[in-house]
């Protein structure tokens, strides 16, 4: 009887320490997320419709954007809840990381959630002054950078590794380290923003990079598989893998009602957050060239925002008549002009991130 219980308990314990896996605890808490999004994504649009949080469509955009005026906004508070929830559920809570990830997402979701708050409930179409949310982006992004400079315990962990070279690496220091990761989060962040543009096209990118970085993360946390791959050893990186998994669900049960034709959209609240989330992690992977290469959709986006207004400013001043580069900016509305229909544009724009993030996961072995 005594050995009988004895084997019961022994299978039990195993049973439990399987939850130690952090492969398995990604797989739960992607389908966590996933499932808090399905079950929340109802009630929370029509929360937003009953309180008349809709999206307010600008005039100069294309036409066929029309429609869209009135369609709930602000739909990242369920991406969101359903991190968080998901994040401390299945997450390792004593892990820095982790939580320097999660307070960074929460923090510029804050700042988001504002932006719109002003825009939609007060009707004011400016939001939150572009010189204040700067501001506190700067706060945030700073303060990840210090903490993650004065928490690094190696050299390898501030230096810029450059992907597909089998050494190749440039020492940052403290100030250049602290530099590029204020850059990287902040400029990430409103990169995504910048991209939200239309039906499901900054959200399943973003599912896409996560996804792969929860792959480098797991290498960079692993000291046996970062030593074959040539990475960077991060001790604890591993567990943001759940982190990870936790926007990847969120973000495919938000792109369900997020879909052509959407019935809630995002919003600052959730193109911020995420957008810093993934800049947090490429630093502390220490893989901030391979987020520039999966992300390509977001910095070609960016940068086409940054060429028509400093073009216009340009030619403004030169000819008394500022002129455009491309028919409207961002690029997804210039080919909108083009004659591609929205979910062309956002399909193939799909399909080029998927190239991007396959030729960023190559580098973790062509070196």
């Amino acid at each position: 009887m005594l050995l009988e219980l004895a084997q019961w308990l022994a299978q039990d314990i195993r049973f439990f320490n399987v939850f130690n896996y952090i492969t398995l605890r990604t797989v739960l808490a992607a389908m966590t997320a996933l499932l808090i999004s399905f079950a929340a994504g109802p009630s929370v649009i029509r929360w937003l419709a009953a309180k008349k949080i809709g999206q307010a469509v600008r005039t100069d955009g294309p036409q066929t954007h029309l429609v869209k005026s009135g369609t709930p906004t602000m739909g990242g508070v369920l991406i969101l809840i359903a991190i968080g929830i998901t994040t401390l559920l299945w997450g390792d809570l004593s892990n820095k990381y982790v939580w320097t990830v999660l307070v960074v997402t929460l923090g510029f979701g804050i700042i988001g959630w504002y932006d719109d708050w002003k825009k939609v409930v007060y009707r004011d179409p400016k939001g939150l002054a572009s010189r204040w949310k700067f501001f506190w982006q700067s706060v945030l992004g700073a303060g990840a950078a210090l903490f993650l400079a004065f928490s690094a315990t190696s050299t390898a962990q501030t230096e810029l590794i450059v992907p597909f070279f089998k050494s190749v690496a440039y020492p940052l220091g403290v100030i250049g380290f602290i530099t590029l990761t204020y850059f990287v989060i902040v400029g990430t962040s409103n990169a995504v923003n910048l991209t939200d543009g239309l039906d499901g096209l900054a959200i399943m990118p973003t599912v896409m990079i996560a996804s792969a970085f929860a792959i480098f993360a797991y290498v960079a946390g692993n000291a046996v598989y970062a030593k074959y791959l040539l990475v960077p050893y991060v001790p604890g990186a591993g567990e943001l893998c759940i982190l990870l998994g936790a926007i990847a669900g969120a973000g495919l049960g938000f792109l369900w009602f997020n879909a052509y034709p959407a019935e809630v959209f995002m919003g600052d609240v959730g193109a911020l957050s995420l957008g810093a989330a993934l800049g947090t992690v490429a630093v502390i992977v220490r893989q901030e060239i391979v987020l520039l290469i999966m992300g390509g959709i977001f910095v070609v986006e960016t940068l086409s925002v940054m060429l028509q207004v400093s073009w216009f400013k340009y030619t403004k001043k030169k000819y008394g008549e500022g002129r455009r580069i491309l028919r409207m900016a961002p690029l997804h509305h210039h080919f909108e002009q083009t004659g591609w229909k929205e979910t062309q544009v956002v399909v193939r724009f799909w399909i080029i991130t998927i190239m991007l993030v396959l030729v960023g996961l190559a580098s973790l072995k062509l070196r």
